[in-house]
């Protein structure tokens, strides 16, 4: 559809220029071309010259960036079809000079006007497929960054149902159902730009249910929401990859606090934890939250907050307009 828009205002500005030169020439300088000029003759040959130029010569030089030489082949073809009207159509018998100046503007204004149409439509064309480029390459980026956060969330719940299915087997199923809407979230839903907040939320849910069995007995899990609505929409996996983090980089025998509030279309998710300051400056405690601040930047720019602080908890901070 808009590739024959496209072509439909190519076409409508083609006929108007014609319209408007043809109009301009005979009615302007009406006694002068049309009682002792056969214009209208000339016309046809202005045509053929303009579409042999667009079509066949702009294409070939440009594409071999022979700018120059394309200069001197475009002032020779205005000189030589200047010339063939002054003497096989006009007939005037007058010197080249008082021809040149008489009838040159007859042929440069068609010539440079399609020339000029020829290349800005070729620069918007180009421009089309840099940012279509762009958006491929920021989707192909995306589509990694949470293709390297799935497998974590996947493999600590198969962890804990593995160890359920030795010790409470009777628990077994319930926490199979829900690895089940787990990877239902992670393999099809979340393979949308956004999705709804409450399957979002839900997600965490029961991610952070496999995480107190899972952690039982070892580490103290607060875990808080407040959610005025959740009529929003949410990019996926986001909030995921820093829990994800606080439980795989906390201490034995620590607290992890999560607190989740949406309040007015803007979501916080504040996530603290205990740490080994030894092991914050190796690249595997980095990379999720790099990954996590890529695509934050790619999604939401400049309408998200993202901090860590690293005093005495680890503590990252996570503002969202979800608008």
């Amino acid at each position: 559809m808009v590739l024959v828009n496209k072509l439909i205002s190519q076409i409508l500005v083609h006929i108007l220029f014609w319209m408007l030169f043809v109009f301009v020439s005979l009615f302007l300088f009406s006694n002068f071309y049309w009682k002792e000029n056969p214009f209208l003759q000339y016309v046809s040959l202005l045509v053929i010259i303009v579409y042999l130029n667009n079509f066949f010569l702009l294409p070939f030089f440009v594409k071999k960036k022979l700018y120059i030489l394309y200069v001197f082949v475009f002032a020779v073809i205005s000189f030589l079809a200047t010339q063939l009207y002054c003497y096989a159509f006009a007939q005037c018998g007058c010197s080249i000079v008082k021809c040149l100046s008489d009838y040159l503007w007859q042929s440069l204004v068609p010539l440079i006007f399609f020339s000029f149409i020829w290349m800005l439509y070729r620069f918007t064309e180009k421009q089309e497929e840099v940012e279509l480029i762009k958006k491929e390459h920021v989707e192909m980026e995306l589509k990694f960054l949470k293709s390297q956060i799935n497998p974590h969330v996947l493999f600590n719940n198969l962890n804990t149902i593995y160890s359920y299915a030795l010790e409470k087997p009777k628990e077994t199923p319930e926490l199979v159902l829900m690895l089940s809407d787990n990877l239902k979230h992670v393999l099809y839903e979340s393979n949308a730009k956004t999705i709804s907040l409450e399957k979002e939320i839900q997600f965490i849910d029961n991610y952070m249910k496999f995480q107190k069995l899972r952690t039982e007995g070892v580490k103290q899990i607060h875990y808080k929401k407040n959610i005025d609505s959740f009529n929003h929409k949410i990019a996926p996996l986001l909030l995921i990859t820093i829990i994800e983090n606080a439980f795989k980089h906390s201490t034995l025998n620590s607290k992890i606090s999560i607190d989740i509030t949406v309040e007015n279309t803007v979501l916080e998710c504040i996530c603290e934890n205990d740490f080994d300051a030894k092991k914050v400056s190796t690249t595997d405690f980095k990379i999720g939250l790099q990954n996590l601040e890529k695509r934050l930047e790619l999604i939401y720019k400049n309408s998200c907050s993202f901090k860590i602080d690293k005093v005495e908890t680890f503590k990252v901070s996570l503002k969202l307009n979800l608008k």
